[in-house]
């Protein structure tokens, strides 16, 4: 690509390609492993880094040769305020955006699964939801507790804006303790995710890309009313 994705690199960097149709291209962007943040984690690790991300969000949001972006999702979590970081650039952008969660969208996964305007999950995946973990020693103080709860508060009060799922009941499933072995939390389903409200659509590739395809086509009449 000759425009401003120069920068963006090649799917061996970033996992991501065009993909080029008939009347639009779609740029497939994923979203694996883990979501490195401020630290880097081992080469052992699946990683995604959130520093190479925001700025390609930013080209293809830029670019005029991108009609929309397919977000392939299969994450453990991760970084919360890097996920949370490219969530929020995501839902930002005003090209067309979906997303699909395969195998997994985990922790701040859900955040990131929900960023698109329209997301999909195939049965078979799996969406684990729990609270704010830290790793390290934690002061037991209350200026720590609060700074959970504020962190926590952020990423409910995005995830229920950007889904149809109530803040109510996205806190119930959190603070499960029957579910999961020493820990709380909920594992969702396909069908499950799509029941509660946290996805928009049981689907796959064929349909992420259909609906692509209808936004793209509802923007260009409607560019075609202004212009006439």
């Amino acid at each position: 690509m000759q425009d401003n994705l120069q920068a963006s690199g090649n799917s061996v960097d970033f996992g991501g390609i065009s993909v080029v149709g008939k009347d639009e291209t779609f740029y497939c962007l994923s979203i694996i492993g883990q979501i490195e943040g401020h630290y880097i984690l081992d080469n052992t690790q699946k990683t995604t880094k959130y520093d190479h991300l925001l700025p390609l969000l930013v080209a293809l949001e830029e670019s005029d040769r991108i009609d929309g972006v397919l977000f392939i999702l299969n994450t453990l979590g991760g970084d919360v305020e890097a996920g949370l970081a490219i969530s929020e650039l995501i839902a930002s952008m005003t090209k067309p955006t979906a997303s699909i969660v395969l195998g997994g969208g985990h922790s701040i996964g859900v955040a990131l699964a929900v960023s698109a305007k329209h997301s999909f999950i195939v049965p078979s995946a799996t969406m684990t939801i729990h609270p704010v973990r830290t790793s390290g020693t934690i002061l037991g103080v209350p200026q720590s507790f609060d700074y959970l709860e504020k962190m926590q508060s952020r990423i409910i009060r995005f995830i229920t804006t950007h889904s149809k799922i109530s803040d109510e009941k996205f806190r119930d499933m959190m603070n499960r303790t029957d579910v999961l072995v020493n820990d709380i939390g909920y594992i969702l389903n396909g069908y499950e995710a799509v029941e509660c409200g946290l996805i928009d659509e049981v689907g796959g590739i064929s349909d992420a890309l259909n609906y692509l395809r209808a936004e793209c086509s509802k923007i260009s009449k409607a560019n075609k009313e202004i212009a006439e």
